[in-house]
């Protein structure tokens, strides 16, 4: 009898103790509503938000060159065109990681043509900027990395046909980018208006400089385009040479690698490129993919030109291979 008293005596005291825990809860929940004056709870999310996210803006350098000539970042119009495009690059943070992820791959491909040809070595950012290092096609129908359009690539060497584009083989696209610089550089005095001429044309550019009595591109009044032009790439240099300042953080696995290739040479007509692929223990699949220039299911050649033909090595697909052979970097560093 005193058992069964005491159960129910300790079953009294752990209901009091829970209302009187249920009752404090019920008063903070009071207090905090008051506090915030929001009864579902949006005020207390804009504090949060206000208190946590952080929206900063990248530094800009106290000085900046393109290509050897300096960049006049003293002017306030520069700087702020400048800011501009650090900003969209920045925040646009996928599109900024996959750009220097596919840069590992084709820079080196890039480079030593450039330097061969006497072109700066700042020009492979403007590759970067026409084309996101992809074989793109613009509404204007400019194809490739180097965004030819189909008259201006046969004018500078590249073979356009309905079988063979060579607009999309980045070597021989980037030998004919080169040609084009320097008559760019010829025409409009400087590197950074030939920059600017790759853009609008550098006939297009020269009209400007000489109805504004100057060929200076930092003092032309130009189309919105090309006003752009100049400080994107210098955006993309900045970003890329130091990463790290600006937030970006990739390791050396995360980079996409070049791919070993074997070169084979075809001056005979080629029927069918699938049965060639399948033939030779690639899939047509791969063979396109290395071979972008391959704009058909065949290649005709009637006049026994030698075609140069791609094919990845052996194993050369294989990313823990690739990883084996790539140095141990810890961060990409930029070019």
């Amino acid at each position: 009898m005193l058992m069964r008293e005491e159960k129910h005596s300790l079953g009294w005291r752990r209901l009091g103790l829970g209302l009187s825990v249920a009752l404090l809860l019920a008063a903070a929940c009071l207090l905090l509503s008051g506090r915030f004056h929001s009864p579902d709870g949006r005020e207390e999310y804009g504090q949060a938000f206000a208190e946590q996210y952080r929206l900063l803006s990248p530094p800009l350098p106290d000085s900046l060159t393109f290509a050897g000539e300096d960049v006049p970042l003293d002017r306030s119009d520069v700087r702020e065109a400048l800011d501009r495009e650090l900003l969209v690059n920045v925040y646009w943070q996928s599109n900024l990681l996959l750009l220097m992820k596919r840069a590992n791959r084709w820079f080196p491909v890039m480079e030593p043509i450039l330097k061969k040809n006497g072109v700066p070595d700042d020009f492979k950012y403007l590759a970067v900027i026409e084309s996101g290092l992809l074989n793109v096609v613009s509404p204007a129908k400019a194809a490739g990395f180097w965004q030819f359009l189909k008259a201006t690539g046969q004018s500078y060497g590249l073979e356009i046909t309905d079988f063979v584009d060579e607009r999309y083989d980045v070597a021989k696209a980037t030998e004919a980018a080169c040609a084009y610089l320097k008559a760019s550089k010829a025409k409009c005095g400087s590197w950074t208006a030939a920059a600017a001429g790759y853009n609008m044309g550098y006939g297009g550019y020269g009209k400007a400089a000489a109805a504004q009595h100057t060929q200076v591109y930092w003092d032309l009044y130009l189309n919105d385009e090309t006003s752009r032009y100049v400080y994107r790439i210098l955006a993309i240099k900045l970003l890329f040479k130091r990463p790290e300042r600006y937030g970006v953080c990739l390791r050396q696995c995360d980079l996409y690698q070049p791919i070993a290739m074997d070169t084979l040479l075809a001056d005979t007509s080629i029927a069918d490129l699938r049965n060639y692929a399948l033939q030779r223990g690639v899939s047509y699949k791969l063979l396109k993919q290395s071979n972008p220039w391959l704009r058909g299911t065949s290649l005709p050649n009637v006049s026994g030109k030698q075609y140069r033909i791609f094919l990845p090595k052996a194993d050369a697909m294989s990313y823990r291979k690739q990883m084996r052979e790539t140095t141990p970097e810890a961060l990409f560093k930029g070019r």
